[in-house]
This record gives structure tokens, sequence and C-alpha cells, in this order.
């Protein structure tokens, strides 16, 4: 009945556009460099060591937590501060470390994520389809780890295809992962430094599209339906 159709991602049969998920503007207006020093101080973090920003989502995955609680000690190792949102319900005690060595900083939730966004290089978090958006609005690499079954696989492959992204299945996430495959990706700085641009070439800083059409489609006179 109506030619303005909008989807969140390509590849869906219907007469639609693709315009990806509408995002709110503090955080597809998010400068991550600019706020990267006044973010890290907020969380005690240091200015020059790689950040691992890790979280489940609002209330944790306890998957996630485990992993990264039992390789602590290789990420320190490895000159790697951790921000760990854990969680309201996953309340733990990181594991003892040198107090000269990087910090690993565990809080059970964060009420703007946009500072957690710029303090962080990369992310280990699920791949639901808002994580995975605003990722790739604000250009933040990461390694996702789909819930097992459903679609959160299907929400991480743009960004993965990209170069953007890690996927590593729920089952295989373990703090071995972690230490063979994550840390020399997080140690390398070229690679780092290039996977930003990769992830933000998957996502779509758009907050305001579906009222641009709205109101493109009240000035032509036509319905709309979405």
């Amino acid at each position: 009945m109506t030619t303005h159709v909008f989807t969140a991602a390509p590849g869906i049969r219907l007469h639609a556009t693709a315009i990806g998920i509408p995002l709110r503007p503090a955080i597809t207006g998010l400068d991550r460099p600019a706020l990267r020093g006044a973010a890290r101080q907020r969380f005690g973090l240091r200015s020059g060591e790689p950040v691992l920003l890790v979280t489940g989502g609002s209330q944790g995955a306890w998957a996630i937590n485990a992993a990264v609680l039992g390789a602590s000690g290789a990420l320190r190792a490895a000159g790697v501060q951790v921000l760990h949102i854990t969680g309201p319900q996953h309340v733990f005690r990181v594991p003892d470390g040198d107090p000269a060595g990087p910090p690993y900083v565990a809080i059970p939730y964060v009420d703007d994520m946009r500072y957690a966004y710029a303090a962080a290089d990369f992310a280990l978090c699920r791949s639901g389809a808002m994580t995975c958006a605003e990722l790739a609005a604000v250009g933040l690499p990461a390694a996702y780890v789909p819930l097992r079954g459903g679609e959160q696989r299907l929400n991480a492959e743009p960004a993965v295809a990209a170069g953007g992204a890690l996927l590593v299945g729920d089952g295989r996430l373990d703090p071995a992962w972690i230490e063979a495959t994550l840390i020399p990706v997080l140690t390398d700085p070229g690679r780092i430094a290039a996977m930003p641009a990769r992830a933000l070439a998957a996502g779509a800083r758009n907050a305001d599209i579906v009222a641009r059409h709205v109101l493109t489609a009240i000035a032509e006179g036509r319905g709309f339906a979405s």
C-alpha cells in the first residue's frame, strides 16, 4: 500500500530501502578520539595502552565474564587494559595483578555508553542488533559472541565481512581463545588502527533518517507507512 518501506538491513525481500537502525544523536555524533582522554580518566584508565571493553549487555553475560576473568593475567601481561561492564547480577572479584600493571576496571553498569565506547580500542560483546548498530556507527571494532541459535550471528556479519570485527561462537569463547586470537589483535597497532574505518563502513550514522523520510513524504502529499 506504500512505496515508503524501510528496513534495518539489506537483503530483505520487500520493496524497501535499507537505512540501518536509527540511533540517538549521542551515538551518531560521537567523536571517539576527541572524547578519549576524558573517557579514560572517567574510568581510571591510562592514556597510552590499548583498552578492551567487555560487555554482555545491560544484564551481563556469564560466558563472556568468565572467559575474560580467566584471561585477565594474560591480558595484563600483554599490556592490555580492561573496562569490564559485568552486569548488575554478576558481582565478582578481579584477580590480583601487579599494581603497576595495566588497570582492570570492573563495574556493574554504565549509564552513558558513549564514554565506554570512547575509552575503548576494541570491544568483546554479544551481537544484538542495537549493539552491532552502535559499534559500527562509532567505528569501534569488536569480537562478537552471538547467543547460541537465533539471528545474532547475522547481525555481526556485515562488520566481519568489512574487516571491522571478529566472530567467535559462544561455545568457543574461553581464556585460551582470548590469549591465542584476541590478544594478538589488541597488541597489533597497525591492525587496531585500520579496523575502525572498516567497522564504520558497515554502519550508518543516521539518527534522523526516518524523520526526514516522513517529512519528505508529507511534503510530497503521499501516504507513508513503516
